[in-house]
């Protein structure tokens, strides 16, 4: 395909997406969605290949996506008319645990199905557990939704949609980020109908084809140019409740073939609570490392992410089998770049970073008004401090590698009765060295309300902070406190009327001797 000629249609591919993204960002219900950008959009050939992604998104549910939508494209194959929009949650197929879930809207041409738009949001709420560890198995942590049709030659499945409305606690909410799935998906399909009208395509199969088959080939090339050989990376790292987890990670750089292959053998089996972690999710952070390392200018794609395989012993903590508990997985997978990068500072020392805080303070809170209404918070994220770069400190209280935003405080007390009492820089918690690990965070709140009330907090790194790369020191480890006394627990806490809550996230680690 002429150069000018694919410039010009992959740019638009990307406008379409992006433009989808942005749609559903904006109409989205959901806080963690609308200002925390917690989700992912793809655009995706007939046979279910992600071609291109928003320039927007967290990579754990960007490259699951990529994975959820060839699965769910195989599962409908020939079963789909216009109109017909999938749907499914399920940990194994897209993002890892039941709060994330894939819609799918088919897009034809005519009558000719000539690819998808897909999206992936964390949802508010899905029944069950909540967001949390403390569930003992996969089937306390909510509604689990089989690959099914949401719509029907474009009329709702009602079944389908009673049976959510009935397992949610917030059904407007659920089914106000299911329309925005809907709707934005819906734009992007026209979009893509009308991309083929004006370039006089049939389909986008031989532009797929050309842009997949020119990423993969980027990527091998990119792969090539570093020597062959195997490297071994390891974290460790103590989760709520004081369970302490180990990743190690061996990278081995094939540089004929043009391939990377992750081996997790050796890292922690699978965990009693809900902090385990599929494949699909595993998969989509160890592509992530490798490749902002490797080639970060190229498109993420199918072609760009075939060439990095990822082994992990089955019933491990990063493949978990059924039925383990998920609904916290994010508190070990975001952990997952960490040991690669180490093996990769063997390699290119110039493009990896100290290890930070890791994953993701999560807090949901359920409770009752001063007036009795009830209600349950939206989940809301703090972060920690990034781990410092070669020639540059790490940045202070930024969400890596995740990359979501905190959502402000102004949006969460006009959502719910709460009164943050301070957020600010937890200074010096970065580890020193030639360049500093980034800061840490400080955030303390109490509720307003005459009742007790639930807090659903799942912090980690609370015993150890985050290690410092080539001889850099590590950063400050974490602390949560309730009413000034330390606690260390993953599972809801009945809290009481006047209690008050402080976290301070950890600090990364510094890179090089001071």
């Amino acid at each position: 395909m002429d150069g000018i000629e694919l410039e010009i249609l992959w740019s638009n591919l990307i406008s379409i997406v992006s433009e989808q993204a942005k749609a559903l960002q904006r109409i989205a219900f959901s806080p963690v969605v609308r200002e925390a950008g917690d989700l992912a959009s793809g655009l995706f050939d007939a046979r279910g290949r992600m071609v291109a992604q928003a320039n927007t998104g967290t990579p754990g549910h960007i490259n699951s996506l990529a994975a959820a939508g060839l699965a769910l494209a195989a599962e409908f194959d020939g079963k789909l008319i216009p109109g017909d929009i999938v749907i499914t949650n399920d940990p194994w197929m897209s993002a890892g645990h039941f709060f994330d879930i894939t819609v799918l809207c088919p897009v034809f041409y005519g009558a000719t199905l000539i690819g998808y738009i897909g999206s992936t949001i964390h949802h508010t709420d899905i029944g069950g557990y909540g967001i949390g560890a403390g569930a003992r198995d996969i089937h306390e942590e909510g509604l689990w939704i089989p690959p099914l049709k949401l719509y029907e030659a474009g009329e709702p499945n009602k079944v389908l949609h009673d049976i959510i409305r009935r397992n949610v606690r917030t059904p407007d909410h659920v089914f106000g980020d299911l329309s925005a799935q809907v709707s934005s998906g819906r734009a992007g399909g026209e979009r893509m109908v009308a991309l083929c009208r004006r370039h006089g395509l049939d389909d986008i199969e031989r532009l797929s084809d050309e842009i997949i088959t020119r990423s993969e080939a980027a990527t091998r090339n990119a792969i090539r140019a570093l020597p062959a050989g195997t490297w071994h990376g390891e974290s460790q790292f103590d989760v709520p409740g004081g369970e302490v987890i180990t990743l190690k990670a061996a990278v081995t750089i094939d540089n004929v073939a043009g391939e990377v292959t992750i081996d997790f053998d050796g890292s922690s089996g699978a965990s009693a609570a809900g902090i385990n972690v599929v494949m699909n999710y595993t998969h989509a952070y160890s592509t992530f490392a490798v490749r902002s390392c490797l080639n970060p200018e190229q498109p993420n794609n199918f072609g760009s992410l075939a060439p990095i395989k990822v082994t992990a012993p089955k019933g491990s903590i990063v493949n978990a089998e059924y039925p383990s508990p998920l609904n916290a997985r994010h508190v070990v997978g975001m952990f997952v770049p960490m040991p690669i990068l180490k093996a990769l500072h063997a390699v290119m020392p110039d493009r990896v970073l100290a290890e930070g805080s890791g994953a993701v303070w999560t807090v949901q809170i359920q409770g009752k008004r001063e007036t009795g209404e009830a209600f349950t918070s939206s989940m809301f994220n703090y972060s920690g401090g990034m781990g410092a770069r070669l020639t540059k400190g790490g940045p202070s209280a930024t969400c890596y590698p995740t990359g979501v935003a905190a959502v402000p405080v102004e949006i969460l007390e006009a959502a719910m009765p709460i009164v943050f009492d301070r957020r600010e820089i937890r200074l010096g918690s970065g580890g020193k060295g030639r360049t500093t690990g980034g800061d840490g965070q400080i955030i303390g709140f109490h509720m307003r309300t005459n009742q007790p009330w639930l807090l659903n907090a799942v912090p980690s790194r609370l015993d150890r902070g985050p290690d410092g790369l080539a001889g850099g020191d590590d950063g400050a480890a974490g602390r949560f406190l309730v009413n000034g006394e330390p606690v260390s627990e993953g599972k809801k806490m009945m809290m009481q009327p006047g209690d008050v809550v402080l976290l301070e996230t950890p600090g990364g680690g510094g890179y090089g001797p001071v």
